[in-house]
């Protein structure tokens, strides 16, 4: 499915002005994830693919595109077989990113929890770089929103919701949904606020974080910044 991210937020914002808030969350909020996680998805794939670059193996290449080939074509117990393999004797970079799209592939075949367990265990791995343990993060801190809580979603990736943080737009986006669903919408306002702040936010993220900050106002459950 392709999302067009600006009319996407306009049909939200005339659902706000129609006065219809009741049902609004409930029709847009896993489109409002959706769009999100493209995003994130994004990031983490070109900080993925830097890693491969500077670390191209040609032993075991031709492997890992099979892999991925595999799971392209949904034939998922294959590719996770074949990804195994090649964390186990793969060379260079490849033992990595098998680790992290065998975590992918868990969540194509529908199971989340081995997918965040896999992310979350890739996240706390000394010997993987830094940014790919960032990466492994917030990809388990995103699935967390509908398969979690907000403390989980917290503890996943609150650490990087900092500036100066490459992954902090997205973290912040992740926190104030998760705390939204929870109902803490204190808290959320707090988070939509910090990324509509925040001069380098990316216009997307921003425009539906000034999206979410509209629905809570509306919602009346907590206060308007003031200022």
């Amino acid at each position: 499915m392709a999302f067009n991210d600006d009319s996407f937020i306009r049909e939200v914002n005339e659902e706000l002005r129609s006065d219809q808030m009741k049902g609004v969350w409930r029709r847009f909020g896993r489109y409002i994830v959706v769009v999100a996680i493209l995003i994130v998805v994004g990031t983490a794939g070109k900080v993925l693919y830097d890693y491969w670059d500077d670390n191209r193996s040609s032993g075991t290449g031709d492997q890992f595109l099979a892999a991925m080939k595999l799971a392209d074509e949904n034939k998922n117990d294959e590719a996770l077989a074949a990804l195994d393999k090649l964390e186990k004797e793969g060379h260079g970079a490849y033992p990595v990113l098998a680790r992290m799209r065998a975590a992918t592939v868990q969540v194509q075949k529908g199971d989340a929890a081995a997918a965040i367990a896999a992310f979350n265990e890739i996240g706390k791995d000394n010997a993987v770089p830094a940014a790919v343990r960032d990466a492994a993060k917030m990809r388990a801190g995103w699935l967390l929103i509908e398969n979690g809580a907000y403390e989980q979603v917290s503890a996943a990736i609150e650490e990087m919701a900092v500036p100066g943080n490459a992954f902090r737009h997205s973290a912040r986006e992740a926190l104030g949904l998760a705390a939204y669903k929870a109902g803490n919408m204190a808290q959320a306002r707090q988070w939509f606020q910090s990324i509509v702040d925040d001069t380098d936010s990316p216009r997307n993220i921003a425009n539906r974080a000034h999206m979410m900050l509209d629905l809570i106002t509306a919602s009346g459950k907590a206060p308007a910044a003031q200022g």
